[in-house]
């Protein structure tokens, strides 16, 4: 028999309207988020300082480009370092794959908001007893009434077919806000995404920078040794000639031994810094030894990097933009707990055929519907809900610490960041002094102690110092490159070129 087309045509019509009704009443319980406002500095004061001196070789105060910021170092082989390892790094491809995660996430809470429709099909072979009263358990469908008929120690076929469909109607939002928590999650994994660039980049950089202030540190060591052999020559054939004596020459030995110790340690360094430059690139420990291990220049920056407005930063900044995302979604777990407070209306219904008879399974006849709302309403659970309720709001404020700590560090690195790199430019112009007035120390002693003006100490103290002083600047220089690296990544620069979404 066929269903009552003005029964069915109401049916429908509810449906829609509930539908409707659902979308539009605009009824979401719990918090709307706002971002929060946070007062910071109008400016950053280390800014305000620039260094007074800096490496000739540096190239002039410019305005760099924070989106390329690798770029200002003019070092081809950095360049291709970092093109060749954005694609492969683990960090960044395991930040990616927590994305997909979060958006998979999102287009299942979005697809609770529908409907749902299983369709079921089942065909049983039933033989009654010839003792009983003439009836069976079904195959078990819900769209009939789970059972069977015939005479008694007859045999029947079952057929049946249909659909069954179920859909809770978000009355009050709480699938809503589950989704718009799932919507912030996914932004928050974004810029989780973004961050994992920023210290890849840094990353790369800093190594880099490492492998090569290293290997001009190993270079002066070299010289600094050759020299001293040199003298050590020296000293002995004025030994042999009667003019320097044995101790002389024990002395120069034992200050080029001294020298030649820090060779190791400064190959095993090198080693080191090329050999995280490979993980960092996704590849094995050992595979850029090769194409690194020839000594390279260290790459200098520009003296001074504009650091912008601070509320331009936290717009720029990943971590900062990844808090205030994690925040929000907090917020919309509030809404997702308090919605359990609310009764629930589910809509339920099915549409099938069922028969005895293989011909007459899909005839009119043999159709078959049901439809019908539901309420359910929790009246006692001893408080569980409104302990959820609070527990999301004891989450929410931890997020908004959480975003507070991440905007003040945020300030802090790029504060801590301008002035180690002002000042590092500061300390290497004083050594530079040191190493060239170190040098006219050694030349003047060698001079006097082979005229017999001074004794040999005064030669040993002034190589020793020449040799300290020469390892200072070489770290300096170092430590001006990795310092500039700090400052980029403090301003959150770089993520923009590489960045999919």
């Amino acid at each position: 028999m066929s269903p009552d087309p003005a029964v069915y045509a109401k049916s429908r019509a509810a449906v829609i309207s509930l539908l409707a009704l659902s979308w539009t009443c605009g009824c979401m319980v719990g918090p709307d988020y706002r971002p929060p406002q946070i007062s910071g500095p109008s400016r950053f004061l280390a800014a305000s300082t620039q260094p007074s001196s800096t490496q000739p070789s540096t190239p002039p105060a410019q305005v760099v480009d924070l989106q390329h910021w690798w770029e200002s170092f003019h070092d081809p082989v950095l360049n291709q370092l970092i093109a060749e390892g954005i694609g492969s790094n683990l960090d960044v491809q395991l930040a990616t794959a927590r994305v997909l995660e979060a958006r998979a996430n999102l287009q299942g809470n979005v697809a609770t908001l529908f409907p749902t429709v299983d369709g079921t099909a089942s065909y049983s072979r039933n033989q009654f007893s010839k003792n009983g009263l003439g009836s069976i358990g079904g195959a078990g469908s819900s769209t009939s009434s789970g059972a069977a008929f015939g005479l008694p120690g007859s045999r029947t076929n079952l057929y049946q077919a249909g659909f069954d469909a179920g859909w809770e109607v978000d009355l009050f939002g709480g699938t809503r806000r589950a989704i718009e928590a799932a919507q912030y999650t996914l932004e928050s994994q974004i810029d989780a995404r973004r961050n994992a660039m920023i210290t890849f980049l840094s990353e790369v950089a800093r190594n880099y920078m490492i492998a090569r202030g290293l290997q001009q540190e190993l270079a002066i060591v070299n010289s600094n040794v050759t020299s001293q052999r040199e003298f050590l020559e020296l000293t002995r054939s004025r030994f042999q000639g009667g003019i320097a004596t044995d101790l002389d020459v024990s002395q120069q030995e034992a200050q080029v031994a001294s020298t030649e110790s820090s060779i190791p340690t400064i190959k095993t360094q090198i080693q080191q810094a090329i050999h995280s430059l490979g993980v960092l690139l996704g590849r094995n420990p050992e595979d850029l030894e090769a194409e690194l291990a020839p000594t390279g220049p260290l790459p200098g920056g520009p003296p001074a990097v504009p650091p912008g407005l601070p509320s331009d930063l936290l717009r720029r900044r990943p971590d900062v933009q990844q808090a205030e995302r994690q925040l929000a979604s907090a917020t919309a777990n509030i809404g997702v707990a308090t919605a359990d407070l609310f009764p629930k209306l589910n809509l339920t219904g099915s549409f099938g055929w069922e028969s005895q008879q293989l011909k007459s399974w899909f005839s009119p006849g043999s159709q078959m519907w049901s439809f019908g709302p539901s309420l359910s309403w929790r009246l006692f659970d001893a408080g569980q809900i409104w302990a959820n309720i609070h527990v999301q709001n004891a989450r929410q404020l931890e997020t908004l610490i959480q975003y507070r700590q991440s905007v003040l560090q945020a300030f802090t690195d790029v504060e801590d960041a301008l002035v180690a790199y002002q000042q590092e430019q500061e300390r290497r112009e004083a050594l530079r002094r040191s190493v060239n007035s170190n040098l006219r120390s050694v030349a003047l002693a060698k001079q006097l102690n082979q005229a017999g003006v001074v004794d040999f100490l005064n030669v040993l103290t002034a190589e020793q110092n020449l040799f300290v002083s020469q390892d200072q600047l070489s770290q300096s220089d170092q430590a001006v490159s990795t310092d500039l690296v700090a400052l980029y990544k403090a301003l959150g620069g770089g993520w923009e070129t590489f960045d999919p979404s």
